[in-house]
């Protein structure tokens, strides 16, 4: 028969007190990194931790100190949560459009889609366009993955394929400030508002490939059949159009280029939870699996091979038939040809 007394025996009981201690170190990691980044000055870092060593050595009894870090917990969340996104700040050019849609029945024109001149990564011409497509005219979607250091972390490039005009991409981003650049510690803080970048496809490609230096991109096309692909299209114009309206905050976990993609979608259309969507360098694999991916028949290894565009962009360089190169002769898109 079960007794209570296992439960205040002194095992169980070193258990509780270890997952007292665990928790609260967690939650003064969580609230420093809190006041050290977001704060409004570094001295509250340092304030935190008196009021911890006094907790820690003058109150007695451990349900009382791990009672009073929560209540510090909650009162630095609630502060957290209250700091607002803004669209005014002192953007870095590459970001400081907002794209905006405006949906007309079959017609959508797009504002400030991107359509920048590299010479460098900080040396370019910026060119910021207005275009109209066509919902009826969308034949597929591809996606480009790109690394530029670690396997496990990659950015994917939404790039929605027309019958009748050039491809449009989607790529989802932290909006920095001049003079920012990207922490993955800092994503996860309010550091970065988040953005829908509308960009014309050579120059996201080429960005990635001919431009910046020590970054992959692989390209693959999904097999949404193009009903589907023009509900997916809405979904970015939707999530594009409230962001434009009303700033959000990127975060590293909830907020990234990857699960901004699941979260736009209705929850009950939603692809089921992978560990893949988070660390979604092994995207592309997830995808595989799923058989969201055309592939002619090879083999994940071989796809992921044959899919690097990297040489071939560098030699398409400012060809007006840039896109088409890139797709020729890879598996998933065997239909296509130069001359197509």
């Amino acid at each position: 028969m079960f007794s209570l007394g296992v439960l205040f025996s002194p095992s169980m009981r070193f258990v509780v007190r270890f997952l007292a201690v665990l928790t609260s170190a967690l939650v003064v990691s969580w609230t420093t990194g809190a006041l050290f980044f977001d704060g409004p000055s570094p001295i509250l870092v340092g304030l935190q931790f008196f009021v911890i060593l006094v907790v820690f050595f003058f109150v007695r009894g451990w349900k009382r100190k791990l009672s009073l870090v929560c209540l510090w917990f909650v009162l630095v969340l609630a502060w957290w949560l209250m700091l607002e996104p803004r669209s005014d700040r002192n953007w870095q050019p590459d970001v400081a459009q907002t794209a905006w849609a405006e949906v007309h029945g079959d017609d959508v024109t797009l504002h400030n889609v991107r359509n920048f001149d590299y010479r460098t990564a900080t040396d370019f011409t910026p060119h910021w366009e207005t275009r109209t497509v066509h919902l009826s005219q969308i034949t597929a979607i591809d996606v480009a993955v790109c690394y530029w250091g670690s396997e496990c972390i990659a950015h994917p490039i939404a790039s929605f394929q027309f019958a009748d005009s050039p491809p449009v991409c989607f790529s989802i981003e932290t909006r920095k400030e001049v003079g920012e650049s990207y922490s993955a510690l800092r994503g996860f803080f309010r550091q970065y508002e988040l953005i829908y970048v509308v960009v014309d496809e050579r120059d996201a490609i080429r960005l990635r490939t001919n431009v910046r230096t020590g970054e992959e991109v692989y390209l693959y096309r999904l097999k949404t059949p193009p009903d589907r692909a023009r509900g997916h299209f809405l979904d970015y114009i939707a999530a594009l159009n409230e962001l434009h309206d009303q700033p959000r905050w990127y975060n590293a976990a909830t907020a990234n280029c990857t699960t901004s993609i699941r979260s736009q979608q209705v929850s009950d259309k939603r692809d089921p939870w992978d560990w893949r969507i988070l660390i979604n360098g092994k995207i592309d694999e997830l995808l595989f699996e799923r058989g969201d991916l055309k592939t002619d028949g090879v083999s994940f290894p071989e796809l992921k091979a044959k899919s690097l565009i990297n040489e071939a962009a560098n030699a398409a360089g400012n060809e007006p038939d840039f896109s088409k190169r890139l797709r020729f002769k890879r598996p998933g898109f065997s239909s296509l040809s130069t001359s197509s």
